[in-house]
């Protein structure tokens, strides 16, 4: 790591979020750990009890369904930032009623 690197993500903590994209933002963490698995599959790594990085194993290669709370929650904290930033942006999210994608 670079030591003169400093971290500054926008601050989103003002930001509050309409109660009606709770369901995007679950869709958004499931596939935020579709993505991350896939990844982690396509460069060798196999499910373990243990992570282990010399094995390349993990734990969380499962279904979302069958993850910890504690690791969706992980999977929701990204999505729910992602949204947000969106939002701080002045950008806003409108369900589409023709979109292929929601007849899904």
């Amino acid at each position: 790591m670079r030591k003169d690197y400093i971290p500054q993500p926008i601050n989103v903590e003002d930001v509050l979020l309409p109660e009606e994209l709770e369901p995007l933002m679950e869709v958004i963490a499931r596939n935020v750990h579709e993505v991350w698995a896939k990844n982690r599959i396509d460069q060798g790594w196999v499910y373990g009890s243990e992570r282990s990085d010399s094995l390349r194993q993990h734990p969380c290669l499962i279904p979302y369904e069958e993850l910890s709370e504690q690791e969706k929650d992980y999977d929701r904290d990204t999505a729910k930032n992602a949204i947000k930033l969106m939002y701080k942006m002045g950008f806003r999210i409108i369900k589409g009623i023709d979109d292929k994608h929601n007849q899904q």
